[in-house]
């Protein structure tokens, strides 16, 4: 007997909710109910008709007017929009998953807390950069909980940073410093993006500093590695490119985040990361939620 899929809507058809889309039609238990924006000549809502996806021009009001559509909900539109958007999906009893830098919900990074997470009403995928670095500083913070200062530095091709993600580049920065803290423990944290203009486009890169006294150099090898297989379990294009260092004072690792090309350009790693972090969540909700309705 085939397995029930749950349904989830997407809100915002940008380059971000697209891709979703596309992941959607891979996974075996989720489905698209309603992909919902505000252009009905969107290129986003174009394509989802094309694929027989139910769309709406009318946003969340799709979903207030239409419950049944889904039981997830992906926000994929701007940190000022979720904050609206929020309580709404709260009263409609949706798992609501924001892709924004709103820090409305719990801070998810599922290789880290994804049992905590799937309590939660809300979750927030927090940054790209935080998707891609807080795993890594958490293990150095393990290893070396004296660790003085953290910088995390995610650089990413200027294509593919849309307009969601130039108008909310202060609540990046900040929101991926407050979650470098909540995970690690790490008060004295900076979180840095550069747009990098190059032709052709860059992949993602993440460059990580930590000022240690002492480290352990053997130990945050092995931690770093731990926690690039657990990331890579998500996100196949996962990969640390130059192993935890000390030099100058300091510890310097990178990494790099190659995109699945679903939708968006393999270089867009930086967007692929968080959307496969999402979709991870979600089915791991889906999951829970088609084994109890079997159990009940």
């Amino acid at each position: 007997m085939e397995r029930r899929k749950v349904k989830a809507g997407i809100i915002g058809t940008g380059n971000i909710g697209t891709d979703i889309l596309m992941k959607l039609r891979r996974s075996d238990i989720l489905e698209c109910g309603i992909f919902a924006g505000r252009n009905p000549d969107s290129p986003g809502i174009q394509r989802a008709r094309e694929m027989g996806v139910p769309v709406s021009a009318d946003s969340i009001h799709a979903i207030e007017e239409n419950p049944d559509c889904c039981e997830i909900v992906f926000d994929a539109t701007s940190a000022g929009v979720h904050a609206i958007n929020a309580p709404v999906l709260k009263r409609l009893n949706k798992f609501a998953i924001d892709l924004t830098p709103a820090h409305v919900g719990k801070f998810c990074v599922p290789a880290l807390n994804m049992e905590e997470c799937l309590k939660e009403c809300n979750v927030n995928m927090i940054t790209c950069g935080g998707q891609a670095t807080i795993p890594i500083v958490q293990a150095i913070a393990e290893v070396h909980p004296d660790t003085r200062y953290i910088e995390i530095v995610a650089t990413i091709a200027s294509r593919s940073a849309g307009p969601g993600t130039r108008d909310n580049i202060d609540e990046f920065t900040q929101t991926t410093r407050d979650a470098l803290t909540e995970f690690t423990g790490i008060k004295n944290t900076k979180a840095i993006i550069i747009l990098n203009p190059a032709e052709p486009p860059i992949t993602m890169h993440n460059t990580i500093y930590a000022l240690i006294d002492h480290p352990d150099m053997e130990a945050l090898q092995k931690k770093v590695r731990q926690a690039e297989a657990k990331i890579r379990k998500y996100v196949p294009g996962y990969k640390i490119v130059m192993e935890p260092v000390f030099e100058n004072g300091r510890v310097t690792v990178s990494l790099q985040v190659t995109g699945l090309g679903d939708f968006l350009p393999k270089y867009s790693g930086n967007l692929d990361i968080i959307n496969c972090a999402a979709i991870e969540i979600a089915e791991n909700y889906a999951r829970r939620k088609v084994s109890g309705g079997a159990d009940g």
